[in-house]
């Protein structure tokens, strides 16, 4: 039951502040998650509709009101882990919207259990994971 599997991707309490600010600012938002940058551990924030989603990203879920994506690869290396958003000190990606705001969002991870395994989803590509 779909009810019954944890989420994929959850964000801190000072990540869903931050996502706010940058709603409030720019309108719709959402992040990718990509392996490029800093060993990927900084999602990337982006003004829904400027960001153009693959057929290969996977939709982990939505924090703040804000969808995440994966890239297919990455998700195949990460897909045993539930990825935490949460902000730090310091600047932002170039082109993602934390940046100018002296946070930056950073993915935290952790391993999940081998019963939480057994109840995730298949993936499929651009549709929401268990």
């Amino acid at each position: 039951m779909a009810d019954d599997n944890p989420p994929r991707v959850l964000a801190t309490p000072a990540a869903l502040a931050l996502i706010a600010t940058l709603r409030a600012q720019h309108g719709p938002i959402l992040f990718h998650q990509s392996g490029g940058c800093c060993d990927g551990s900084s999602p990337m924030c982006y003004p829904q509709g400027e960001f153009i989603i693959g057929d290969q990203d996977v939709l982990l879920g939505e924090i703040g009101g804000a969808p995440v994506y994966i890239g297919a690869a990455q998700f195949g290396v990460w897909r045993h882990t539930q990825l935490i958003i949460d902000v730090v000190p310091g600047r932002g990606g170039m082109f993602s919207l934390d940046n100018g705001t002296e946070q930056r969002f950073l993915t935290r991870s952790r391993t999940f259990s081998g019963e939480e395994l057994c109840r995730l989803d298949t993936p499929h590509a651009n549709a929401p994971i268990g």
